[in-house]
């Protein structure tokens, strides 16, 4: 069998799962932060918006993006700085929904660790004359290095396996938005079963791997009683 044509989806998924992880441990940990120690009223109205996408179909999802992402919406008006009529349809346009899809599986677990600090170790750490950052960085970060752990896993796990926004906003256009879900579609919609098991195969050992992974996380954070 010709493995050439399973290269280039593999290759494109993995970017796509590393560059939307990346950015959401930026977004997300800003977020997560405020939604656990936040004091407005109204922070659950963000919480539920932020988690809105696990419980949407996808294609829902994906509708709204691609209204967003198209030549009328903010998307339109973005892409025209580089001479382009819309963001859909594209690479940069597959990362924004995975942000988007998966903002609540990294954004939730870093609330839960952020949450589980004791507030006495914050507040020693000011006592201690220590400055936000310093705070931020040599305390918070090594006490909610399971969430971060946990919220990587999941959001690269899922975008790998996104397919429903993927199909709505991206389509089926070989080195630009044919990743691996899509490809496993297209492939047995040519009757092409050899090359869609491979990959399905791939996505099945993928997802345990990261299920494992997971339980391995949270068992360690758990500590000696877990």
């Amino acid at each position: 069998m010709d493995f050439t044509p399973l290269i280039s989806p593999i290759g494109l998924t993995l970017l796509l799962a590393l560059s939307v992880t990346a950015i959401l441990v930026l977004v997300a940990t800003p977020l997560a932060w405020w939604l656990a120690h936040g004091r407005w009223a109204g922070r659950e109205i963000v919480g539920a918006l932020v988690t809105l996408p696990l419980v949407l179909p996808p294609t829902v999802l994906g509708f709204y993006l691609l209204l967003a992402l198209g030549p009328n919406g903010p998307g339109g008006w973005f892409a025209g700085f580089w001479g382009a009529r819309t963001l859909a349809f594209s690479f940069a346009g597959l990362v924004i929904g995975g942000v988007v899809a998966s903002l609540p599986f990294m954004v939730q677990p870093l609330r839960n660790a952020f949450a589980a600090i004791e507030p006495e170790v914050l507040e020693a750490a000011d006592t201690l004359g220590a400055s936000p950052g310093q705070r931020f960085g040599r305390i918070v970060l090594p006490l909610a290095r399971p969430g971060y752990l946990m919220g990587g896993i999941l959001a690269f796990a899922h975008t790998v396996g996104e397919f429903g926004v993927v199909l709505m906003i991206g389509g089926n256009i070989p080195g630009q938005t044919k990743v691996l879900s899509i490809a496993i579609y297209d492939f047995v919609e040519r009757l092409e079963w050899e090359k869609a098991h491979v990959l399905a195969l791939g996505m099945v050992i993928f997802g345990f791997c990261a299920i494992f992974s997971m339980l391995v996380v949270g068992r360690r954070s758990a500590g000696p009683l877990g």
